[in-house]
């Protein structure tokens, strides 16, 4: 096994590395919606059956029975009586948890699921006010202080809704909870606005659901209302005493440096992602680090839409796609400030990492943003939940002294929730397409079924990845079609070969990818081999944290060492001289890691799966020795 050491800032590869120099033009992506993508392999379908099985039950329960988030509603539609119980943002979980059902149904009918989430669906339509407002912190409490405080969640709550109610209608056709998002954002517009009362969320959310509520309905308003909420921050209008926690420091065109919330801050830069495009506007192309150009063409506005990037990727991000290095503000701090024991890295920054890198990559046609999402996806965000679906991590340190340990829930639930909507919409970030071409961004056994110029083609995908590089699509079409078949080149990759029907073609690979381009007939077969090495990485040295450490990853995963596999793990060194090989743990369902050298052997497994067995301590950087 060939050992490699690559010098880096942090936490990254080199990606498709284009330098705030050089960046090129965007071009844009249509993504291929999770519903088109069936997913068959046994990395990811093991984890989709334990959520529809298990972790949805669980958000169930706990959103039914062990709290009063389903109550709430009841009691607020008049079917039950009683009192708010609770914290002023849990209606955001029971959404959550709706939408994750949704996507669930979608992949798999279940009639009895879908009958009882209709009952949810029915106690929070009649909760609803006549004027389309909806929140049972203010129904069940005192209506009149309703939109007096910017940091109660109002409109985080109605973001939220918004999602859900589209993912419901998507995935049963049925649209009465969209009926009521629809009447809630209405109220919004209704009440704030240009000569209206003024408004800055103090939670971010609801402008990304806006774009959404916009794509479904096409009505424009829910557009110019999310970009006039984005406006309004960084004037001194929010209610609060640190506008740096709520990126409210200044306006959104100003805005290059990542600050504060780190969750919060995903939602935002997510939003801006959508709204640049949309509106080709360069000034907040600049700051949504993603968008515009794709409109304006405009190299200017691409050198400053990475900035912001660049600002998490190279200077805040963890080796494992996580962000957030504080406990305090649940966010950023200073530069290279990456403590590992008192990592934040919120399970749901994670996930918002994957939302935000998505946009950022459908919309450049640049795999590096491609490369940040799948390290945050198998990394910082699958950790946030058991291999046995039913306990969750809100932190997700890269070391523990034993003590941290999953739970079924926590009081502030919107990790476990946020987890339960994210993995059964993997899907969607395996294909896109423009004009010419058609996009694969993440090796997943799946079959697809792609709309290309008009035509349906399926593509499947054939694959032991994460384990193994080896990836085999087999083309069904019914008549010839002429495209380019573009396949990211992670960045982790050093060699690859690519063959059609048995003959290896010769590509370059630009922006991350490497493009095959043929009139694709039915039976076509593209086989993809990428090198899979056991890779040492070493941390920039202004990571105090990390001095005179290494970390092993390989492929996309990052490893770490558990205590029930090596004892002695706090003496435990990473030496010049060690060699590591690979094992298949059918007990864990993993390839492990063996480091071997004269002195010491030692045992790395995924990082996603610690605290999964025996508890102990966990550490993903270790010390090294030459």
């Amino acid at each position: 096994m060939i050992r490699r050491f690559i010098y880096l800032l942090v936490s990254i590869w080199v990606f498709s590395s284009c330098t705030q120099q050089d960046v090129p033009f965007l071009r844009k992506m249509e993504p291929v919606n999770f519903s088109q993508v069936t997913i068959t392999d046994q990395f990811w379908k093991p984890r989709l059956e334990t959520h529809a099985a298990t972790t949805l039950g669980v958000c169930i329960e706990q959103c039914e029975h062990a709290t009063h988030r389903v109550r709430n509603f009841a009691i607020a539609a008049g079917v039950i009586p009683g009192k708010f119980e609770g914290l002023v943002y849990d209606d955001s979980d029971l959404y959550k948890m709706i939408e994750g059902v949704a996507y669930s149904l979608k992949n798999q009918d279940n009639p009895t699921l879908e009958a009882k989430i209709d009952t949810i669906i029915d106690y929070i339509s009649k909760a609803q006010m006549e004027d389309g407002y909806l929140m049972t912190y203010y129904l069940l409490g005192n209506i009149d202080e309703r939109w007096t405080d910017m940091d109660k969640h109002e409109m985080y709550c109605c973001g939220h809704l918004i999602e859900a109610a589209i993912a419901y209608d998507d995935a049963t056709g049925k649209s009465k909870l969209l009926d009521v998002a629809i009447r809630f954002a209405n109220h919004l517009i209704d009440t704030f606005g240009p000569d209206k009362k003024i408004w800055v969320p103090g939670h971010q959310e609801v402008e990304l659901a806006l774009v959404k509520l916009y794509y479904k309905t096409h009505d424009s308003r829910y557009l110019d209302f999310s970009k006039w909420l984005l406006a309004q921050r960084g004037h001194g209008l929010g209610t609060w005493n640190s506008p740096e926690y709520h990126q409210d420091l200044l306006p959104v065109k100003e805005q290059r440096k990542i600050s504060g919330h780190a969750v919060r801050a995903m939602y935002l830069y997510s939003g801006l992602t959508d709204l640049a495009v949309e509106y080709d506007d360069g000034e907040l192309a600049k700051v949504a680090r993603a968008d515009v150009a794709a409109a304006t063409n405009d190299k200017e506005y691409m050198v400053a839409l990475d900035s912001l990037w660049h600002d998490v990727v190279d200077r805040n991000m963890y080796l494992t796609g996580g962000i957030g290095s504080s406990k305090e503000n649940e966010g950023f701090t200073e530069d290279y400030d990456l403590p590992n024991d008192k990592a934040y890295c919120e399970t749901c920054a994670s996930v918002g990492m994957v939302f935000w890198n998505n946009r950022m990559n459908l919309l450049s046609g640049d795999a590096k943003y491609a490369d940040v999402l799948e390290r945050s996806m198998y990394n910082g965000a699958l950790a946030g939940i058991s291999l046995s679906g039913d306990k969750f991590f809100y932190v997700n340190p890269l070391e523990t002294d034993g003590t941290h340990h999953r739970k079924v829930w926590y009081r502030t639930a919107c990790c476990p929730s946020q987890i339960s909507r994210f993995l059964p919409s993997i899907g969607n970030y395996l294909y896109a397409k423009s004009d010419k071409n058609i996009w694969v961004n993440l090796y997943i056994g799946s079959t697809a079924h792609i709309n290309y110029q008009g035509d349906s083609v399926e593509i499947k995908q054939v694959t032991n990845y994460p384990w193994e590089g080896k990836i085999r699509f087999e083309i069904k079409t019914e008549k010839p079609f002429k495209a380019g078949l573009k396949f990211r080149i992670p960045g982790w990759c050093k060699q690859y070969t690519l063959a059609y029907n048995g003959q290896r073609e010769h590509t370059k690979v630009e922006l991350g990818y490497a493009t095959l381009e043929h009139n694709w007939r039915d039976g076509d077969v593209v086989e993809l081999c990428m090198d899979m090495e056991v890779e040492l990485v070493e941390a920039d040295p202004r990571v105090k944290a990390n001095v005179g450490k290494r970390a092993v990853q390989r492929g996309p995963l990052v490893y770490c060492l558990e205590q029930i596999d090596n004892p002695a793990i706090t003496k435990a060194i990473i030496t010049s001289d060690m060699a590591f090989t690979t094992t298949r743990n059918d007990g864990l369902g993993v390839v492990e890691i063996i480091g071997t050298s004269v002195d010491e052997t030692l045992k790395f497994i995924p990082y996603y799966i610690w605290d999964n067995r025996d508890p102990g301590k966990m550490k993903v950087w270790i010390d090294y020795k030459k």
